[in-house]
């Protein structure tokens, strides 16, 4: 291994990510950083200096790690490619999760309730005893009320005001408590929730801010983060470097320094190993001139849906996140309710954005060069001569029709039983069609509580996460592709059952494949994705506690789906699941370990799994 060349180019990635961090430090004024003069607190200086220390770190990073590799000779084989790719995302995952961890940013408040006012509150992830009805009511305020609290005025003056403030002096004389809970005047706090009763948030701990980065690197848009609206608990310069993680991770980190820098052969190695899928006749022919392709197309998409949300009513702040969100295909919002918060605020500019939004995950769920043939070489026959998109629109419409129908009859639309069919139809296609091209190009925004649909409706989002998008998109996901050559190969294995003398090329697109080993590349791609999920799964059923879904026999009985949809999000770069880590929830109730288990399956699946396995293969570190 040529550990000096290696260093050589993760300095780069240092470098990259340092300069990719300054455009995040002018969000902390208030001129240009907040989303609206309501949420103005002045300028944002625990967001900025954690953003100006962290590009320091990055910056230092890159000179040691230039430094050692100086007088680095050699080419860039293989070997060193797969360790560049690999050791480039735990390295970008590390520097990106400083300024998380450096702000102070807070994940969710201390306290959790659950539905049943019998069942135990929990305080820092940990059962405590029963409270009263009264205290219950209390501290389900207190909840509603976030970060921010209600005044004592408030308080008292709501029905037994007395009691509710007696209860808040009980819970707080208790040891259990105690920390959790903030009285009046306890400590200083911003205007708006100066001298209230408050619960106390959260700060974000490493496994929180590593969950976080690699969530962004990979484009998987899961998050820890509970209240994103709230600019004392996460700084907007905060929120702008998280979704910028999302512009860095979406056609991949390696691809921009063969940009930049043109590695000859070494390009291909790199790219083969960062571009998710199997690469295509001529992606990799001109590597620096396909990466210079992907990266303006991509680039220019970015900047074309920030403008088109821009125009329909968006800041320019979040529409440039969404967009990054959008043409990565990770999900990052910049609201609690992701872009459904655009419907409720208005419907008639939250029913264009959403439409544009989708028009835009089916672009970034395309194989990009299709888009070049598209917009370079105008050749437009090619979109109907590609059978990978002609598969990935089937399967969008077909699963869409089907979430639709089922939701129909099942009444998962309906806002009310006075709703006329016409009205109840438009939200089905809007809402199912939303969720289908979301799930599927594996973007995970959220518009619409699926966690509430029918069971048939949840199984195929649940299909659908082990979809993806095509080869050569910024979409996780096994791709489309690779489902179409696993089912041509199973056909030609089923075949070979009953006529064992006959000899048939594996075709695609009517052309036999040249590639020998394609079809064991297939298969044990399949099997090890089968591996991680079984695995992942029976050690998350295992080892996570059952308090993170409650003490009670209904929310445990569905810590076996809930693990099951938390690794196939994460490992197939989703975001979203079912239950606890559903639309409207988030992976802040994990524990440390678990949240650093689904940090290596995002990168695994954003990976491939070879990139990031071989990285704890002793021999791979051994000399020639």
């Amino acid at each position: 291994m040529n550990f000096r060349l290696v260093c050589k180019f993760l300095s780069i990635v240092c470098l990259l990510i340092g300069i990719t961090m300054t455009f995040s430090l002018p969000w902390a004024f208030p001129a240009l950083g907040h989303r609206t003069s309501e949420a103005a607190i002045g300028f944002e200086t625990a967001g900025f200096q954690s953003l100006v220390i962290s590009i320091g770190l990055c910056f230092i990073c890159w000179a040691a790690l230039s430094y050692y590799g100086r007088s680095a000779k050699g080419e860039l084989f293989r070997k060193e490619a797969m360790a560049v790719v690999g050791l480039s995302w735990v390295l970008a995952t590390i520097l990106g999760g400083l300024p998380f961890v450096l702000s102070g940013a807070s994940r969710s408040l201390s306290v959790r309730l659950f539905d049943n006012p019998d069942h135990p509150p929990q305080v820092y992830n940990e059962n405590v005893e029963p409270i009263t009805p009264l205290q219950y009511r209390l501290v389900t305020i207190l909840i509603d009320a976030k970060a921010v609290g209600i005044s004592r005025q408030e308080l008292a003056s709501a029905d037994d005001g007395e009691k509710l403030i007696a209860a808040f002096d009980e819970l707080k004389a208790n040891p259990e408590w105690a920390d959790a809970l903030i009285s009046p005047e306890e400590e200083p706090a911003p205007g708006d929730r100066f001298n209230h009763y408050r619960i106390r948030p959260v700060k974000m701990n490493l496994a929180d801010a590593l969950f976080e980065s690699q969530s962004g690197f990979s484009t998987t848009g899961a998050t820890v983060i509970a209240n994103l609206e709230d600019p004392v608990l996460v700084p907007h310069c905060i929120l702008f470097w998280r979704s910028s993680t999302h512009l860095l991770g979406g056609l991949g980190i390696i691809v921009l320094f063969v940009v930049v820098l043109g590695q000859g052969s070494a390009g291909k190695a790199l790219m083969h190993n960062e571009m998710p899928g199997p690469s295509k006749e001529g992606a990799h022919s001109r590597m620096q001139q396909t990466a210079w392709y992907f990266t303006a197309i991509y680039l220019a998409l970015n900047a074309v849906l920030t403008f088109i949300l821009w125009l329909l009513g968006m800041t320019f702040f979040d529409a440039l996140c969404h967009a990054f969100g959008t043409m990565a295909t990770g999900g990052f919002s910049t609201f609690n309710d992701s872009l459904g918060h655009f419907y409720k605020a208005d419907p008639y500019t939250g029913f264009w954005i959403e439409y544009v939004v989708i028009v835009f995950m089916i672009l970034a769920g395309m194989n990009f060069m299709l888009l070049y043939y598209l917009v370079v070489k105008r050749r437009f026959s090619a979109l109907w001569k590609d059978v990978e998109w002609r598969t990935y629109m089937m399967v969008l419409g077909g699963a869409t029709a089907l979430v639709i129908a089922f939701g129909m009859s099942y009444g998962d639309f309906r806002s009310h039983a006075e709703q006329s069919l016409f009205s109840e139809a438009s939200d089905a296609l809007r809402y199912g069609l939303f969720q289908v091209v979301s799930i599927m190009t594996t973007t995970g925004y959220g518009t619409h509580d699926f966690d509430g649909w029918n069971s048939f409706g949840r199984g195929v989002l649940f299909l659908l996460m082990f979809v993806g998008g095509c080869a050569g998109s910024t979409g996780g996901g096994l791709k489309v592709i690779r489902h179409i050559l696993f089912h041509k190969i199973l056909y030609l294995q089923i075949e070979k059952a009953y006529h064992p003398t006959v000899i048939r090329p594996l075709r695609l697109g009517g052309k036999p494949v040249d590639d020998p080993d394609l079809q064991q590349n297939i298969l044990v791609y399949f099997g090890l994705i089968l591996v991680l999920f079984v695995f992942s799964w029976m050690a998350i059923i295992t080892l996570e506690p059952d308090a993170t879904w409650g003490t009670s026999q209904v929310h445990i009985e569905h810590k076996l789906i809930d693990s099951a949809t938390s690794v196939a999000a994460t490992l197939n770069n989703i975001g979203p699941g079912l239950g606890v880590i559903g639309a409207t929830q988030n992976y802040s109730n994990f524990t440390w370990w678990t949240k650093m288990l689904f940090v290596w399956l995002m990168m695994l699946g954003r990976l491939e799994i070879f990139a990031v396995a071989v990285l704890f293969i002793p021999s791979f570190w051994r000399s020639r």
